[in-house]
């Protein structure tokens, strides 16, 4: 769903207000999710399935990459028949509206928070746990921010925001290595 500009609420506080996305958007979209599914789902199935070393047939290497794209070509499928139902391919719908400035900042802000997680943070000294709790806390406190700032509710925010990410970085920490047995750094 696309956001656009802040309208003031009953309480004068902003809030974003969402607009649905084009049945166009939403079928182009559908086609490069279920093209990722499948190339998710190829390369899991060629990946080194460990036979020579007895493992168990649960804990192989693609198993989870492969469920993944598998759910997403499925999701991807549902999106585009309802797209496609809803007139995606009918020249009379209207395009979506461009992408506001805000919506430009704040995917640039995640993008940017997303590559400092994944090239800074992890492998580089800091256990996994940790480094995954960093991520989820700061990515909130500065996605909430405008929020939490205009309800005068900022340090409440980022203790709501401290507790969720230490929760995120454990819970998922767990998961990954007692559930999958996947060693993380």
């Amino acid at each position: 769903m696309q956001t656009s500009p802040q309208e003031p609420g009953a309480d004068s506080a902003p809030h974003l207000v969402a607009q649905p996305a084009s049945p166009r958007s939403d079928f182009v979209a559908a086609l490069i999710w279920i093209a990722f599914g499948i190339a998710v789902a190829i390369g899991s199935w060629r990946m080194d399935r460990l036979q020579n070393q007895d493992v168990n047939p649960y804990t192989v290497p693609g198993l989870l990459p492969g469920l993944l794209g598998i759910a997403l070509t499925f999701f991807g499928v549902l999106l585009l028949f309802r797209a496609w139902g809803q007139g995606a391919l009918d020249p009379n719908v209207p395009h979506a509206a461009p992408m506001s400035a805000a919506g430009r900042r704040r995917l640039v802000i995640v993008l940017g928070l997303c590559l400092t997680f994944g090239i800074g943070l992890v492998g580089h000294g800091l256990p996994f746990w940790l480094a995954a709790a960093v991520f989820v806390a700061t990515t909130i406190s500065i996605l909430q921010y405008p929020q939490r700032r205009a309800d005068h509710q900022v340090v409440r925010g980022i203790l709501t925001a401290v507790a969720i990410g230490l929760g995120a970085g454990l819970a998922i920490t767990l998961v990954f290595q007692e559930f999958f047995l996947v060693r993380l750094p």
